[in-house]
């Protein structure tokens, strides 16, 4: 599958995959460290009766990244420029991990255009914490940081992944997805390193982890931003689908998101499953991905 290239308004090309089929449109929205490259699995099991769209964020895979991003909404406004020129204007709209927040904001932005919303392994409404750990035998004692400065200092998440990005650290990338994401299942071999290939483009680390850490469109504080009170702007139907082995976004996320939505959303959590359930269930996520779409229709 090439990729394609729209130029925005503001000067950064976003590239983007397509897969062609029903009058039904789904656009699929990638987290942290992947690109559109990462959503192959469900782009092939995905039924045909729709037709798909993925881009790539602002300074992720084939995209360029001219401009640093400087909140979540950096990212949504690109999306809607997108969208707009691709002409989409009634679709499906999933985010994973990141991605999450970013479609979540988007839907806010412009609720018109989005069908129904699904929310995979997604951050929270309230954000994902950056924090520094105060004492290594108590990884109970933590703050948060609150400035861009202190996360670009970290040692720990920053400075580590930035380093593996900067020598190129294959191995050591492998070594951080299967501690954290792929506990349960990995990739073939072929499609794995096609994978660490996709990783390797990426130019913002730093900045995604503070929009990250100051996304709140709560109504509480998250410490390092007051909540926006936005979630309630969201009227169409939602889905959030969460891994019981997710190692990345905990349970407790999820439940803020579940609490968030004051039920105005439908929760699926998949068993055996992590930070990836492309991986891990992929049948089982395309099949309740479908049911939801077509339930909402």
């Amino acid at each position: 599958m090439t990729l394609k290239t729209i130029h925005l308004q503001n000067g950064e090309d976003i590239t983007y995959r397509v897969r062609p089929g029903g009058e039904e449109v789904i656009v699929l929205v990638h987290g942290n460290m992947t690109s559109s490259k990462h959503w192959d699995l469900l782009i092939e099991a995905l039924p045909s009766d729709y037709t798909i769209y993925a881009p790539d964020l602002r300074g992720f895979g084939g995209s360029s990244y001219h401009e640093p991003i400087t909140s979540i909404k950096s990212f949504s406004e690109d999306l809607a420029d997108w969208l707009q020129q691709l002409g989409l204007t009634r679709f499906h709209l999933a985010g994973w991990s990141l991605g999450g927040a970013v479609v979540m904001q988007y839907t806010i932005d412009h609720p018109e255009a989005v069908a129904s919303l699904i929310l995979l392994a997604s951050a929270s409404s309230r954000g994902y914490p950056f924090v520094q750990y105060l004492d290594p035998d108590d990884l109970t004692k933590v703050r948060r940081l609150t400035t861009k400065e202190e996360i670009q200092q970290d040692p720990l998440r920053t400075q580590h992944i930035q380093g593996l990005y900067d020598n190129k650290d294959r191995e050591g990338l492998k070594a951080v997805w299967n501690a954290g994401i792929y506990t349960h299942k990995q990739p073939d071999e072929t499609r794995y390193e096609a994978y660490v290939d996709d990783m390797l483009t990426q130019r913002n680390l730093a900045d995604v982890y503070s929009a990250l850490n100051t996304f709140n469109i709560s109504t509480v504080s998250n410490e390092a931003a007051q909540g926006t009170g936005e979630i309630d702007a969201i009227k169409a139907p939602v889905l959030i689908i969460s891994g019981d082995r997710d190692l990345i976004v905990p349970q407790q996320m999820t439940d803020e998101l579940v609490s968030d939505f004051n039920s105005r959303a439908k929760h699926v959590q998949l068993t055996d499953a992590g930070h990836s359930p492309l991986v891990d269930q992929l049948d089982e996520l395309v099949r309740v991905m479908d049911a939801f779409i077509k339930e909402e229709k």
